[in-house]
């Protein structure tokens, strides 16, 4: 056989690769698709459980449309007249968050709802865009239910969480919306750590808030740490640009991902809300 001459051989040797690494990448584009709640949620079982301090929360049910049970902590607060309810990140369960529930509490004077996700914790069924909203709004419903008026439910919302309370707060009257570490979409923030996959066109999990939080009537409170490496500091400025007034941005320097605010986070917090009631 005549070996081809150099200049078709290197042509046939491009093309080869070319296609073996096209069919590489479409390979693992449709593995992360078909892989893809298992990457957006990343809960943690019952097993994996952190002490909230004393006193123990109240253990609260809340029963989802379809039948799913999903797993609640109530932090109470003596004469409150109003509430929050907190809603976590993708990964962990309500009881890392255990803490923050009670500071929240503590801080701000009102009592508090944390839950956690269809799928994480105690709760039954798996994790979806959608269960994580039918989540939050049980636990909506059940303050409402326990006597707090709707315009006096803070809504917090924590990365992902995030997503899930803005959703809420384009649903309901509340008192005000408070993000934190918070994306402008899912796929927006997946794009940022993976730019060669088509996230946005591509990933079912959308948590489009920066599409939303315009129809958010309300006061809105967000803060962002400018060492964030999950979502990228840029994402809480464009928030905040896409929020109507009354609104406030705090701009938590050298703070990574995750509550693990400074003090000013909550002298920054109940300033705004003194001042928006």
């Amino acid at each position: 056989m005549t070996p081809l001459p150099p200049p078709r051989r290197v042509r046939a040797f491009v093309v080869r690769w070319t296609a073996f690494l096209v069919g590489l990448w479409v390979v693992a584009v449709l593995g992360m698709k078909w892989f893809e709640n298992a990457l957006v949620f990343r809960p943690a079982p019952a097993t994996d459980w952190a002490d909230p301090g004393e006193p123990p929360p109240d253990d609260v049910w809340l029963a989802l449309d379809d039948g799913t049970p999903v797993h609640g902590w109530y932090f109470p607060h003596e004469s409150a007249t109003g509430a929050v309810l907190l809603s976590h990140g993708n990964g962990g369960n309500l009881s890392h968050r255990g803490r923050l529930a009670r500071e929240l509490g503590r801080q701000l004077g009102k009592a508090v709802l944390s839950y956690d996700y269809p799928g994480y914790g105690k709760s039954g069924g798996s994790p979806t865009e959608a269960g994580c909203y039918a989540a939050g709004e049980a636990g909506f419903r059940w303050l409402v239910q326990k006597g707090f008026p709707a315009r006096n439910v803070l809504l917090v919302g924590e990365s992902l969480g995030g997503g899930v309370a803005v959703e809420l707060a384009t649903r309901h009257d509340h008192a005000a919306l408070v993000l934190a570490f918070t994306f402008t979409s899912l796929p927006e923030a997946a794009k940022h750590h993976k730019p060669w996959v088509p996230c946005v066109t591509l990933m079912s999990n959308r948590f489009d808030s920066r599409a939303k939080i315009g129809a958010c009537t309300r006061p809105v409170f967000i803060a962002h740490g400018t060492e964030d490496r999950i979502v990228p500091f840029e994402q809480g400025e464009a928030l905040y640009a896409a929020a109507h007034a009354p609104k406030a941005f705090f701009r938590m320097d050298g703070v990574g991902h995750g509550f693990g605010q400074p003090a000013e986070f909550f002298t920054r917090l109940k300033a705004f809300l003194a001042a928006n009631e």
